[in-house]
């Protein structure tokens, strides 16, 4: 089938990161897809080379609308997020399906959360009243962490690249010196208890190497001194999906933030703390709540949550050996449940079919 999916970058590259993937994937089974996407800039280090089967369209280049209106309308028509496609394609995906042929579909996929609502409105019909669409149905498709949801991205063949992964071998690809010392991911936005975790690292027992990754955790920490007591830096360069997956792997403890990077720790397998994107009504901390619920997240695990997220005051919990064990037992059990379920892609192809 022929699916256009629409993606508009807010701010930091994860919108343009999950519709990336599932562009990816729907390629990878054959499928044709156009990535409208209006800020392609961020893809020229995060998908090097493209993918076989995706065709970028930059969304706000003047003719992009008129030129693809002129062409066969999609199949399935994704709008990521609630991004408003342009009305052209819209009035197009509108016009009338050739006698005994398959229904258009239009689906708004929505954001991950593990709140109890994303079961009960995943799967529902919106009509549309007004515009180009008008008399059409959406239909909300919600990401999520139980089989009543819409799943979670994860490749057909993730779990196996997983196993092969060497550690050192990898390392030493990225220019990164590794002694066996204990490797940290660094992936965030400010976080308030940025300096608290330095200081907790610069003064273990155990020495501890952090990886900062480009962008705002580059900024929030800026490149200084490399060594600091027991702490060694090491700031990377940008780093495309799959090299961000094997950073993911390398590391003994991730710090990720947004949406798809939690994906890909929990598919990593060790233990994270998840930094949200905050809201200006505090939305965020009901949903990082039900993720913790969800998680079973042992009380050292949510508190250091809280404090990361700017929820509570106080000292950080100890990032000792038997923490970060029963942080691992929890992220481990989290991952076993989740891979006995459908992936999203499985999930929205199932969708699809029923609805076309």
């Amino acid at each position: 089938m022929r699916w256009d999916i629409f993606c508009k970058v807010i701010d930091n590259h994860g919108d343009a990161g999950v519709c990336w993937r599932l562009a990816r994937g729907l390629a990878a089974g054959g499928e044709t897809v156009r990535l409208w996407i209006d800020d392609p800039s961020a893809l020229a280090w995060m998908a090097p080379g493209g993918c076989k089967g995706v065709e970028i369209v930059t969304w706000n280049r003047r003719d992009a609308a008129q030129r693809a209106a002129a062409g066969p309308p999609p199949d399935v028509l994704i709008e990521a997020f609630g991004c408003d496609p342009e009305p052209e394609l819209i009035a197009r995906f509108a016009e009338p399906v050739r006698p005994g042929g398959a229904r258009r579909v239009w689906i708004n996929l929505e954001y991950l959360s593990a709140e109890p609502y994303v079961e009960r409105l995943h799967g529902l019909p919106s009509p549309v009243f007004k515009g180009p669409g008008t008399s059409l149905t959406k239909h909300f498709f919600y990401p999520g962490f139980t089989p009543a949801t819409g799943g979670l991205l994860r490749e057909g063949d993730l779990l196996e690249r997983r196993q092969r992964f060497d550690r050192a071998a990898w390392l030493a690809q990225q220019g990164i010196a590794w002694h066996g010392e204990r490797l940290v991911c660094l992936f965030c936005y400010e976080p308030l208890a940025l300096d608290a975790l330095l200081a907790q690292f610069e003064s273990a027992g155990e020495p501890t190497h952090l990886l900062v990754t480009a962008g705002r955790a580059a900024r929030a920490l800026p490149p200084g001194p490399a060594r600091r007591g027991a702490l060694s830096i090491t700031w990377l360069p940008h780093l495309p999906q799959t090299d961000f997956d094997h950073l993911l792997w390398a590391c003994d403890l991730n710090f990720v933030r947004g949406e798809d990077s939690l994906v890909r720790a929990l598919w990593a397998g060790s233990p994270f703390v998840w930094q949200i994107y905050a809201q200006d009504d505090d939305a965020h901390h009901t949903k990082l709540g039900a993720f913790l619920d969800w998680l079973e997240a042992p009380p050292s695990l949510r508190r250091f949550h809280h404090l990361w997220n700017g929820m509570a005051e106080g000292e950080l919990p100890a990032l000792d050996d038997a923490a970060l064990a029963s942080w691992g037992a929890a992220c481990a059990a989290a991952r076993a449940c989740l891979l006995a379920q459908d992936d999203l892609l499985t999930r929205l192809l199932r969708f699809v079919a029923q609805k076309s």
